[in-house]
């Protein structure tokens, strides 16, 4: 059978903003800068689609690597594999 349903399927509780972050955009978090090396934390900013990561990393502590236009690689460890995402700044939180 066919799958039914795209990457943001299941995520109503996942991509719910609290209350304290309700509201206009942070600028703060658009201006963010990293180095490669740093710990970040992915936490999805439900209210900006561009550069987001697929959900299943939500909540996963990477590693910066190099930069990407606006965006910045991100190695992160899903079980015992390593993979790497393209993830806008606005997604990311320093650890």
């Amino acid at each position: 059978m066919k799958r039914i349903g795209g990457n943001r399927r299941k995520t109503r509780y996942k991509m719910k903003k609290s209350v304290s972050e309700k509201g206009k955009l942070h600028i703060s978090r658009f201006m963010q800068t990293f180095e490669e090396g740093d710990k970040i934390l992915l936490k999805a900013y439900p209210s900006y689609q561009k550069g987001i990561f697929h959900l299943r990393f939500h909540g996963k502590i990477g590693e910066v690597g190099k930069k990407q236009g606006e965006c910045y690689i991100v190695n992160i460890k899903d079980g015992n594999k390593k993979k790497s995402c393209v993830v806008h700044p606005v997604h990311m939180l320093r650890v």
